[in-house]
C-alpha cells in the first residue's frame, strides 16, 4: 500500500472516529453540514483568488473532509458508501473521455466541453442547463449559461461582434433611465451584465474572478485612506468628496505596482 493510500485511509479512519465519539460530529446531517460546506469552498476560492498556496492546501483539506463526512452519513442512512462515490466519479469521467479512454479524436480543449455536453445529454439530461446548480452565484452561472449554450453552435463568431452586443445593451440601458421605468431599467441592467460576462470569456477572463479582485483592491485601498485619514485626525464622515479624493487618488500612486500583481 501506497503512503497516500495510508494517509488517505487514516483520515477516513479520523472521520469515522469523530463520527462515533464527537458530541458535534454525531449531531451532524448533511442539511447542517450544508452551509459549512460552502462556506469552506468559498474560503478555497479566496485562497485561489489571492494565490495562497498554503490556504489552497489547508482548504483543500477542509473540503475534503467534508466529502468524506456526508459519505459518512450517506452510508449510515444506506443511500451510499464511499466507495460507491469514488466508483462513480471514476465511471463518468472515462466515460467522459472517451478521446483519452475510447477511439474519439478531438483538437483541442473546446472539442472536449463539446463532447462532454453531448455525452450528458445522451446520459439523459433534459437540457444542457439540467447540471447548473439554481444557486450559483448569478455570475458565475451566466459564464456557465453561455459556456454550455456555446457548445451546440449557439455562439457569437468573434469578440469583436460581442462588443457590439454590449454597447447595444448599454444603450438600451440609457433608453430605460431616461424613461424612469424601474421595472425595464433592471431588465437592461441585467442584459448588460449578461453581455459583458460574454464578452469576458471572448478575452478568456474568468468574469467572477476578475470582479473579485477588483472588490478587494477597492476594500485595500478604501482601508488605507481611512488609515491616512486617522492619522491626520480626519474622519471620512466629516469629510468633502474632494477631499478624501486627494487620499484616493494618493493611495492609488502608492498602489500601482501591488494593484499591478494583484
Amino acid at each position: 500500500m501506497s503512503q497516500l493510500s495510508e494517509r488517505f485511509l487514516q483520515l477516513v479512519q479520523i472521520m469515522d472516529d469523530l463520527r462515533e465519539k464527537c458530541p458535534w460530529d454525531r449531531k451532524q446531517t448533511v442539511q447542517t453540514l450544508r452551509p459549512l460546506t460552502i462556506e469552506e469552498t468559498y474560503e478555497l476560492a479566496d485562497a485561489i483568488t489571492d494565490g495562497d498556496w498554503k490556504g489552497i492546501k489547508e482548504e483543500l483539506g477542509d473540503v475534503l473532509l467534508h466529502i468524506l463526512f456526508y459519505a459518512r452519513i450517506g452510508a449510515e442512512q444506506q443511500q451510499f458508501t464511499l466507495q460507491e462515490v469514488i466508483e462513480g466519479i471514476s465511471e463518468k469521467l472515462i466515460v467522459r473521455h472517451p478521446h483519452i479512454y475510447g477511439d474519439v479524436k478531438v483538437e483541442n480543449d473546446e472539442d472536449v466541453k463539446r463532447n462532454w455536453e453531448q455525452i450528458k445529454l445522451k446520459e439523459g439530461k433534459k437540457s444542457l442547463f439540467s447540471g447548473v446548480p439554481v444557486s450559483l452565484p448569478a455570475v458565475v452561472k451566466g459564464t456557465r449559461i453561455q459556456e454550455k449554450a456555446a457548445q451546440v453552435g449557439f455562439e457569437w463568431d468573434n469578440r469583436e461582434d460581442v462588443w457590439k452586443k454590449v454597447e447595444e445593451e448599454m444603450g438600451e440601458l440609457q433608453e430605460a433611465v431616461q424613461k424612469d421605468d424601474k421595472a425595464h431599467i433592471e431588465e437592461e441592467f441585467g442584459d448588460v451584465m449578461f453581455s459583458l460576462i460574454n464578452y469576458a470569456r471572448f478575452l478568456r477572463i474568468d468574469a467572477e474572478g476578475a470582479l473579485e479582485k477588483t472588490n478587494k483592491k477597492f476594500m485595500r485601498r478604501f482601508m488605507q485612506m481611512e488609515e491616512i485619514a486617522t492619522a491626520q485626525g480626519l474622519e471620512l464622515a466629516n469629510m468633502t468628496l474632494a477631499e478624501m479624493d486627494a487620499i484616493w487618488d494618493e493611495v492609488k500612486q502608492k498602489n500601482k505596482e501591488l494593484d499591478t500583481n494583484a
